[in-house]
């Protein structure tokens, strides 16, 4: 059985977006959390894109990690993920191999099949471009011939992008990816902050379909979860209701704009919305550090995870990077 001390942590930022700021606002603290998890010894930063929606401001994924990457020393930087259907695989090549070249070793592309927003979106972003998520093996191997050797019969090359070998990774939130990365012989990572409904099903599907390759040897699982860490339980509870009213604007089609924590969420939710958000963060991780550790070790327990990537969407930000803070504390022991 892993243990807490057995497995890397990262960290996943939404970029959020609160009522009183606005995208410049986020993208600093965006830089400002990188900075801080790097030092609190987080192995990757990974940010998410993510379209039409004014509470997140991560929509030009590579245009943020070329931000982030300069800003920081030593973390890696990925893509939690680019959402494939949404663009040529070249273009993406171009854009991650640049980032490669300019930050050599630090650079890694997560990649879901999703199109990361609603499907008017998805069209104002494809126009003339016929991709949808049935494409989406077809569209990784693409990519990945782009990024990998030139072939003496290659008629289109990616430049940069060639040669970079940049580290692919497969997201998912249902079976499917799962199924693709196994047989790849990609590292996955389920996307059970906000979907864990499937999780324990996805990682079989993944380790029975897994076959060694030049990344891996064997599976490699990551797992999103979301997290408000703070000294007591009591400060974790009320934080997390600015989670909760962003979750429920989710769901009822509002504004994403972050909200200030309030004393109860009487009266803000139906029964049936308190259900569908708590199903929504079925994986979550609240409270102080002692009562997350316990959880932490019975989701390591129940899944073997070979990683956790952490998100957490505070008001304040330098609540949201306390968290983090005793979210390391609590895995490294320290």
């Amino acid at each position: 059985m892993k243990r807490l001390t057995d497995i890397k942590i990262s960290t996943l930022d939404l970029v959020p977006v609160r009522q009183d700021g606005g995208p410049a606002q986020a993208l600093r603290n965006s830089l400002d959390l990188a900075r801080n998890v790097e030092r609190f010894g987080y192995h990757r930063f990974w940010v998410a894109e993510h379209h039409n929606m004014d509470g997140i401001a991560s929509s030009a994924t590579s245009v943020l990690l070329a931000y982030l990457a300069g800003g920081t020393s030593s973390i890696r930087l990925g893509s939690g993920g680019v959402m494939l259907p949404n663009h040529a695989p070249l273009v993406i090549a171009e854009q991650f191999g640049t980032l490669a070249s300019l930050y050599p070793g630090r650079i890694e592309l997560g990649l879901g099949r999703a199109p990361g927003s609603d499907q008017m979106t998805a069209r104002a972003l494809r126009r003339e471009r016929s991709g949808s998520a049935d494409d989406f093996p077809d569209d990784v191997m693409e990519l990945m011939r782009y990024l990998g050797p030139r072939t003496p019969d290659q008629k289109v090359i990616a430049v940069p992008g060639h040669d970079t070998n940049v580290p692919i990774w497969l997201l998912g939130s249902s079976l499917f990816s799962a199924q693709l990365a196994g047989q790849l012989g990609l590292p996955y990572a389920f996307a059970s902050h906000f979907a864990p409904r499937y999780m324990h099903e996805a990682i079989r599907v993944y380790r029975n379909h897994f076959k060694p390759s030049a990344v891996l040897d064997a599976p490699y699982v990551m797992l999103g979860v979301p997290m408000v860490v703070a000294d007591t339980d009591e400060q974790a509870d009320y934080l997390a209701t600015s989670v909760y009213q962003r979750i429920l604007a989710l769901m009822r089609g509002q504004s994403l704009m972050q909200k200030p924590p309030v004393p109860s969420m009487n009266g803000l939710w139906l029964p049936h919305e308190r259900d569908a958000v708590g199903d929504f963060l079925g994986l979550a991780m609240i409270g102080s550090p002692q009562k997350v550790k316990g959880k932490l070790e019975v989701l390591l327990e129940q899944t073997g995870a070979d990683e956790l990537i952490f998100t957490s969407d505070l008001y304040e930000h330098g609540d949201r990077v306390r968290s983090y803070e005793l979210m390391a504390q609590t895995v490294f022991g320290r």
